[in-house]
């Protein structure tokens, strides 16, 4: 049985207006951000290139797609 707690992240392509970047997040984060883009009627790259439009310059990418992520699920 695998440990609760013993996600690995996993590295993904995203396009985010036109230009191609990698991100790294765990399984969970990966669905919870597809079923928020789905949610949203965005696709996942839009959903993604507007966190980034949104993030500060010292938030990382994955850490603004998972606080994101969290906001969403907490209904914020």
């Amino acid at each position: 049985m695998t440990p609760l707690y013993d996600s690995r992240p996993v590295k993904r392509s995203l396009t985010l207006r036109g230009h191609r970047t990698s991100v790294s997040l765990e399984d969970e984060f990966w669905q919870a951000f597809r079923e928020m883009a789905a949610a949203q009627g965005l696709a996942l790259n839009q959903l993604a290139a507007d966190i980034d439009e949104g993030r500060g310059a010292e938030t990382g990418l994955a850490t603004a797609i998972r606080l994101a992520v969290l906001r969403h699920l907490r209904g914020k």
